[in-house]
């Protein structure tokens, strides 16, 4: 079986990049006006959702991710990757060891997030004020999916995650700015009101609560509050993963040896 040239040129198809000897361009820009002219945020931007944004936008999207870099060792993507540097992997191996760890669980919130925002606002929509539409999202969710509401609540940071509020912050004077709308700050904020209430003590909103509302308010899919926060999350990951291999150590598991997991088996 033969293929022609337009069977061949169209096996992948892509309007991201258009590429041939000596001409790059991505989304029609050529790399050659966007170097040194965009910023880094504005070229995810650009990649992911074909515009280039605006600078209020850049910088509200770029907020987010330095406030998503890094949460130490502890973090299991980042105690992954540690270990991994121990094991004479590049250090390619190493980032890509850490970035596997962010599933549902470790990494996956604030895509969760994001959606529990997008269903309370699609009630919104249909008629129900705030506060009913978020007392519905949130029943909803749990018979879904369980008690845990995704962006609320820190084992460590109690009452409050000292990267939200400075986030929501930045999300209210962009709304002032009409670069955003606002709306979503107000869902997370009502979500966070009423969980402490019910509970009866505060519970924080968290990095991946705050950030799901600026990734909403910007208009990126849920799925791709996820994505974002990898690549967030990477540049703690690269940062742990070459201090770790400057520290040196070799085959550094969970552990220190000295400590060894419990034995739950047949005493004999």
């Amino acid at each position: 079986m033969t293929h022609d040239a337009e069977a061949i040129q169209n096996w992948w198809r892509t309007s991201i990049i258009d590429m041939e000897p000596g001409r790059i361009a991505f989304r029609g820009h050529p790399i050659q006006d966007l170097i040194g002219r965009i910023s880094f945020g504005q070229m995810i931007w650009l990649m992911t959702r074909g515009s280039v944004p605006t600078d209020d936008q850049a910088n509200l999207l770029e907020a987010a991710l330095v406030a998503g870099v890094d949460h130490g060792p502890q973090a299991p993507s980042i105690a992954a990757a540690r270990m991994a540097a121990t094991c004479g992997v590049g250090l390619n191996n190493v980032m890509a060891t850490g970035v596997n760890m962010l599933g549902d669980v470790h990494g996956g919130a604030g895509e969760q997030c994001a959606e529990l925002y997008l269903d309370i606002a699609a009630r919104i929509d249909a008629g129900q004020s705030l506060s009913d539409a978020t007392g519905a999202g949130i029943t909803q969710w749990r018979a879904t999916h369980g008690k845990i509401i995704p962006g609320f609540g820190h084992r460590f940071h109690k009452p409050t995650d000292p990267r939200a509020p400075r986030l929501m912050a930045l999300v209210r004077e962009a709304a002032d700015k009409s670069c955003v709308s606002g709306r979503f700050a107000d869902i997370g904020q009502a979500i966070q009101a009423q969980i402490g209430q019910a509970r009866g003590t505060p519970i924080a909103m968290n990095i991946d609560g705050a950030t799901a509302v600026i990734f909403c308010e910007l208009g990126f899919p849920p799925p791709l509050s996820r994505g974002l926060f990898c690549l967030s999350r990477s540049v703690g990951i690269l940062a742990h993963g070459w201090e770790q291999m400057q520290q040196g150590g070799r085959n550094k598991g969970p552990m220190p040896p000295d400590y060894l997991p419990k034995y739950e088996g047949d005493p004999k």
